[in-house]
């Protein structure tokens, strides 16, 4: 496994599904040029969209208890771009869920930001962790939330000639 280093460079006037697509097929090209032809590259990159705002991830504590607050008790989106690069060949999908938090108390939002956990996600908090306990609602794919759809990944993977199973 190989992770791109590279600066996250985008164009903030792009639509959500756009400005996550060109996020990731960035880091797919930045690896995909020290891999071997047949490698199966894979990025991912994911945002929190609300009110026509990106909330990625949080510069520090009061950033994210900030995300927070603006999320409690609304539905915001979440997108994922994949981009696998393999034999000279780039797909990109991008994929999106509307997740639904309950509100949020003050106390609960200092208690969770305490954690630490919100600091390296996209809008403050991790689905797969315990900023589950906010979570009411997912309509997509709970995997997108995570950060990679993983049944769009696996029929891309396929359109690669990668087996899975």
């Amino acid at each position: 496994m190989l992770p791109a280093r590279g600066e996250e460079k985008a164009d903030p006037s792009l639509p959500p599904d756009e400005l996550v697509l060109s996020l990731a097929a960035a880091k797919a090209r930045e690896v995909a040029a020290y891999a071997e032809e047949d490698d199966a590259v894979i990025a991912a990159d994911t945002i929190v969209w609300y009110g026509g705002r990106v909330y990625g991830k949080p510069h520090d504590e009061a950033e994210a208890a900030q995300m927070l607050r603006t999320l409690s008790g609304r539905t915001h989106e979440v997108y994922t771009g994949v981009c696998v690069i393999r034999r000279g060949c780039e797909l990109r999908r991008a994929d999106r869920s509307a997740v639904t938090f309950r509100a949020i108390s003050e106390e609960e939002i200092a208690a969770y930001v305490a954690t630490g956990e919100p600091l390296d996600k996209a809008g403050a908090y991790g689905a797969q962790g315990k900023g589950a306990l906010f979570v009411e609602r997912i309509d997509g794919d709970f995997f997108n939330v995570m950060g990679l759809p993983l049944c769009v990944l696996g029929e891309m993977l396929k359109e690669q000639g990668v087996g899975l199973l």
